[in-house]
């Protein structure tokens, strides 16, 4: 049993010793890590969201124009068969 233990506790500090060498070498990324987000996140409030922005608005106003043209068909196709119903109730009278 005295074999068991040594052996887990040479495997541990062997273990805490990596992540401590780990911690050392990440723990210097951090800083810079931090600053490319938040250059990440300068550059997509001042490039990308203006650009969607005015991408979006002309996207609404496309889809304003073809839903505006898809409503006068509805309404031609809605008179236009209630005329065929009506001229088809005259001629059955």
């Amino acid at each position: 049993m005295g074999e068991a233990q040594s052996g887990s506790q040479s495997g541990k500090s062997t273990f805490e010793s990596f992540g401590r060498k780990v911690d050392a070498k990440v723990g210097n990324f951090g800083p810079r890590i931090e600053d490319e987000v938040k250059r990440v996140i300068a550059y997509l409030n001042d490039q990308v969201v203006p650009q969607v922005r005015q991408n979006s608005s002309s996207a609404l106003r496309a889809a304003s124009e073809q839903l505006g043209r898809l409503a006068d068909y509805l309404e031609q196709q809605r008179r236009t068969a209630t005329q065929e119903q009506g001229e088809g109730d005259k001629r059955s009278a």
